[in-house]
């Protein structure tokens, strides 16, 4: 492997020992593979964020640990790179603890390695189940702040939240599917998460709500699960329900994962047609180059920068206050294809 940062370096960015480190870059025998597989990782990161390996001054480290679509987790990892040179004088660095589909009780041991290991701070993103928030609680006895990012764990003793507002979003959905598709008896094809979180839950209480205020009665819902784990199954899945509802014309994809939008456009053309209106998540290159082509009518997108910083801040804060730390919800933006920004 590759020498470019100290020892000391990789092993505070891999949360294992410097021997274990040494052991690795020399190819030692000795070290599990999942362990060498650590390092590496471990050095991949450090050279993304090597202009904060350069600062002096005190490192704080922040594990973001997440459970979602590897979509997502992508975009956060990008997103809380690009904003961590901003936060000098602080010298952050992020150590990065993500598998799409995951479990709680992944999640919970992801959490209890971080707390044996230490660290400065956790960014969070997770399934709201009891495990979970027991390893929330045991690193806030351990003095260390856990942040909650796009879904939350309402209750616990996490020190506060960032992300979009999600059932201002999920409502927003409603409203431009019943514009576009607005006779009320027309249903609508909604793609779901397999692992549904707090923040899935507010957008479908949103859009529910939404549906039901502006038409007076409940439209026809249908839902396909997206497990990120495979987009031939959710084009299959959509192809099951387009042929007992061939007309079907709306679709929202709540939360599909890495290829789950495309899949659903595949479905459409394999049965010859293609949605009238199709409202989804997040302006990453994957949904970037749907909207272009006009095969998404329009994207919902907050932020995702403002809320990496803003968490970044909230867990440089903790130390000094008791009290939960407060931030605002990021506002939800309608992106079409006209005004894709050319960076996306």
């Amino acid at each position: 492997m590759r020498r470019t940062f100290s020892v000391r370096d990789i092993a505070l960015q891999a949360g294992v020992s410097e021997a274990t480190v040494d052991r690795v870059l020399h190819e030692r025998p000795g070290v599990r593979t999942a362990t060498v597989e650590q390092v590496r990782r471990a050095v991949a990161d450090l050279e993304r964020q090597r202009s904060q390996v350069r600062l002096s001054g005190r490192t704080v480290v922040v594990d973001v640990v997440m459970a979602s679509p590897t979509r997502f987790t992508d975009a956060v990892r990008s997103a809380l790179e690009a904003e961590l040179p901003a936060l000098h004088p602080a010298t952050v660095r992020a150590r990065f603890h993500t598998a799409p589909g995951a479990s709680a009780d992944w999640v919970a041991a992801e959490l209890d390695r971080v707390r044996r290991t230490g660290s400065h701070g956790v960014m969070l993103q997770s399934p709201d189940l009891p495990v979970v928030r027991a390893a929330v609680e045991q690193l806030a006895a351990a003095q260390v702040p856990v942040v909650t990012l796009a879904s939350d764990l309402p209750g616990s003793r996490r020190r506060g939240y960032v992300g979009a507002d999600n059932r201002g979003a999920g409502a927003t959905a409603a409203y431009l599917l019943t514009q576009w598709v607005p006779d009320p008896s027309e249903p609508v094809l909604v793609v779901r998460g397999l692992q549904p979180q707090d923040g899935d839950r507010e957008r479908w209480a949103g859009f529910e709500a939404a549906l039901a205020q502006l038409e007076g009665s409940v439209r026809p819902v249908l839902t396909v699960v997206d497990d990120d784990q495979d987009p031939a199954v959710v084009e299959e899945s959509v192809l099951a329900v387009l042929g007992g509802r061939p007309g079907l014309r709306a679709v929202y994809s709540m939360c599909a994962g890495a290829g789950g939008n495309g899949a659903v456009v595949r479905a459409f053309e394999r049965r010859g047609s293609r949605p009238a209106a199709f409202v989804a998540h997040d302006l990453d290159g994957e949904n970037a180059d749907l909207l272009r082509r006009g095969d998404l009518t329009a994207v919902l997108h907050h932020d995702l920068r403002a809320d990496c910083r803003q968490a970044c801040r909230m867990l440089l804060q903790a130390p000094y206050t008791r009290t939960e730390l407060t931030g605002s919800a990021s506002a939800v933006q309608i992106v079409t294809p006209f005004n894709v920004p050319q960076d996306a």
